[in-house]
């Protein structure tokens, strides 16, 4: 069994940046593939970025901005986010594959673990 505790989201204003952190258990959390996912109002959740056997691989439409990092000793996964929008207001859902498997791609096939979110407010 795995948790996962997302903190760090709040009410920002636009251009403004926010850090995201996931706290994770389990003793192997080097060989997990971690990842951040959001799901707007209305809106249909979305991978934002992955972490995967020394990987990043970002949605496209959010590099540049957003980036994810993971500090392993700390069993922890961050997401940096910088030019904020309004159109980036939602809740921040942090997942883990603990498969061991690889895989390339933003997405959250094979996520088995999830926390339960953090809400980015971004104001104009």
């Amino acid at each position: 069994q795995v948790q996962l505790v997302e903190s760090g989201g709040g009410l920002v204003q636009a251009g403004g940046s926010l850090r995201l952190s996931c706290a994770a258990s389990g003793r192997a959390f080097s060989s997990y593939r971690m990842g951040w996912f959001r799901q707007a109002p209305g809106k249909e959740r979305e991978c934002v970025a992955v972490s995967s056997g020394g990987g990043i691989y970002s949605a496209d439409s959010l590099k540049g901005r957003f980036t994810i990092l993971r500090v392993n000793p700390a069993n922890t996964v961050y997401l940096q986010m910088n030019s904020l929008t309004p159109e980036d207001t939602a809740v921040y859902y942090c997942a883990a594959d603990t498969s061991g498997y690889l895989r390339a791609r933003c997405d959250d096939y094979g996520m088995d673990y999830w926390g339960k979110g953090t809400l980015v407010t971004v104001s104009s």
